[in-house]
């Protein structure tokens, strides 16, 4: 089953839900900002995606300038704060079984579908 990590508000995020909408495969739509990821969904995610939290994290937000921008934080502190600040984390994300891709750009998304 092919999962979109989705936020309708952003324009990326649209697109990649209409690549995969045309892909005519099946999929479920899940909005990360209403049904937040526990921690370990998101290292589960992190691993199928096979990024370090760090590359997850949408950097430009007032959110991360305000709080954590040039902190050290381990990968654990990362995902908490993600998880906890679901807006942080990139979008859109599409996994399949075996592996995920940020779709940046929404082309990407072919890879897993």
């Amino acid at each position: 089953m092919i999962t979109i990590y989705h936020n309708a508000r952003c324009k990326k995020s649209r697109e990649g839900l209409e690549i995969v909408e045309n892909s005519g495969k099946d999929f479920k739509i899940r909005e990360y900002l209403k049904d937040p990821l526990s921690e370990d969904e998101l290292k589960d995610l992190l691993v199928k995606l096979n990024i370090a939290p760090l590359q997850l994290v949408r950097t430009n937000e007032k959110i991360w300038k305000e709080n954590y921008k040039n902190k050290d934080l381990s990968e654990n502190e990362l995902v908490r704060i993600m998880t906890e600040n679901p807006k942080l984390i990139e979008r859109p994300i599409v996994e399949n079984e075996i592996e995920a891709v940020v779709g940046r750009p929404p082309e990407d998304i072919k890879k897993v579908l």
